[in-house]
């Protein structure tokens, strides 16, 4: 029986030989949060840790890689509105993640790919950076999944060209991920503008979801099913791959 990419399920005897092999440690982030009326609250969290599990499956023949337990909570105060959502605020979530990250770089571990799920982390991610590559010396690398796919989902999806929230895209995952969760009674309801809006170039703001979109969903979920889940999970598994797999990434 093949040993699981899971750091999860290996014992810490197959985790200090994963580090002496170099291994490269895949690190989801996500949410906890409200996914409209049709999809259950840790879709985000679902979907980071099932995409990273397949890429870290489709290159562990030749790449030693493993996939660290999923950050669950991230920054969602403008799903709060809805209930069902945890957030943290900036100090706790740079915090938390700095923890996890010294404790890989304490066990050896060289390279971390953090993946996030969930488009509200993008930003404090990509502040966090610079002082947690000083601060703990790794070769860190952050990405967002379905960023790494955008190309191929525009292919697959008819109403939209990337990931929005609770959508097509995420609905379609989700029914091949995790199908048992998905209501489909309440795809009816499962629709929102198609994007959220934006204010004049330059200005930032903050609004609440509950402001843009009274179903919680962004894009149109009677569009989706578990074949486009099939083709769209596909393509961010490639995405994720090939990033790992990528001597450039690592340069």
């Amino acid at each position: 029986m093949s040993q699981s990419v899971l750091w999860k399920f290996l014992t810490a005897a197959d985790l200090r030989a994963k580090a002496q092999s170099g291994a490269i440690v895949v690190l989801p982030v996500a949410s906890m949060e409200q996914h409209g009326p049709h999809l259950p609250v840790g879709v985000d969290t679902i979907l980071s840790e099932a995409v990273c599990q397949a890429a870290a499956e489709a290159i562990a023949a030749d790449t030693p890689v493993v996939v660290a337990p999923t950050l669950w909570c991230g920054m969602a105060e403008h799903h709060m509105a809805f209930g069902g959502t945890f957030t943290f605020d900036i100090p706790t979530y740079r915090a938390v993640l700095l923890c996890l990250l010294r404790s890989v770089e304490r066990h050896g571990f060289k390279r971390v790919l953090i993946v996030n799920g969930h488009g509200g982390n993008i930003a404090a991610l990509s502040a966090f950076l610079p002082d947690i590559v000083r601060e703990t010396g790794l070769k860190l690398r952050v990405t967002t999944y379905f960023e790494q796919a955008k190309a191929a989902l525009a292919e697959v999806l008819e109403d939209q060209e990337s990931v929005h929230h609770a959508c097509e895209a995420e609905t379609s995952l989700m029914m091949v991920v995790a199908p048992d969760t998905v209501r489909r009674d309440k795809l009816p309801e499962a629709h929102g503008p198609a994007h959220s809006s934006t204010p004049p170039a330059g200005i930032a703001r903050y609004r609440s979801f509950r402001d843009i979109t009274p179903s919680g969903v962004i894009g149109d979920a009677r569009r989706s099913n578990a074949q486009k889940g099939e083709k769209l999970m596909a393509a961010c598994r490639d995405g994720i791959a090939a990033v790992l797999r990528d001597p450039a990434t690592w340069s």
